[in-house]
């Protein structure tokens, strides 16, 4: 799996509009998006000892976490992605699940997954078996998505994140979510090998600096 290069802004209400107006002028949306926007829901793992969590508040560099995630409200294409950190870069294996796997998996039940082929829904269920993860919370948010293909560069603005707090029922659409708090818009931006002039000039907000910000951690904040 070929690692990524990432980084992450928290945005102001400000900067967030100045960003809407200027990226369509350089990059074209996500096509797979309705104008490149679209809702996440994503459904964290962690241990009892909140590992995952624990390593990003304390900046860990070397960091995995697994999650399960669908689009739009549509559950019939979920997926298991892995993701980790090294540093400022990023890996990310994903593999399609089907929405019984889904939720068996949502309600801890490991035992009716064993005999799947799948090999990181396999990986995923020895770490369950293993090292404790459960699923941890819900984590709903809207995503904006532009790309530029020289450099294979994606840039996102992520808002309006909402936290289940102990909420992990991934599959009920009523499932209540409150606000998250944090910042109006964190912005991403991820490349290949080079990340192109015309796109740092183009995100280049003043004051603003790469930050390390997880929506995981900050939709831990009620616990």
């Amino acid at each position: 799996m070929k690692l990524r290069h990432e980084i992450k802004h928290e945005l102001r209400l400000g900067d967030l509009y100045a960003l809407r107006s200027r990226l369509p002028l350089l990059l074209r949306p996500d096509p797979h998006g309705d104008c490149g926007r679209y809702q996440i829901r994503s459904l964290y793992f962690d241990n009892l000892y909140d590992k995952a969590l624990l390593e990003k508040i304390n900046g860990t560099d070397h960091r995995t976490k697994f999650r399960l995630r669908y689009y739009n409200g549509d559950t019939s294409y979920i997926v298991l992605e892995r993701k980790s950190r090294h540093g400022t870069l990023s890996e990310k294996k994903q593999e399609e699940v089907s929405i019984e796997e889904a939720g068996l998996l949502s309600e801890g039940r490991i035992s009716d997954l064993l005999s799947t082929d799948k090999p990181l829904l396999r990986e995923l269920l020895s770490r369950m078996s293993m090292e404790g993860l459960r699923p941890k919370t819900i984590v709903d948010y809207t995503r904006e998505a532009f790309i530029f293909p020289q450099g294979n560069v994606r840039v996102t603005l992520d808002t309006d994140i909402h936290t289940g707090m102990y909420c992990t029922d991934f599959l009920d659409p009523d499932c209540v979510t409150v606000p998250a708090g944090g910042p109006a818009a964190v912005l991403e931006v991820k490349w290949d090998e080079f990340l192109p002039s015309a796109i740092c000039d183009i995100i280049r907000i003043p004051g603003i600096r790469a930050a390390s910000f997880s929506k995981y951690e900050i939709s831990r904040i009620y616990g």
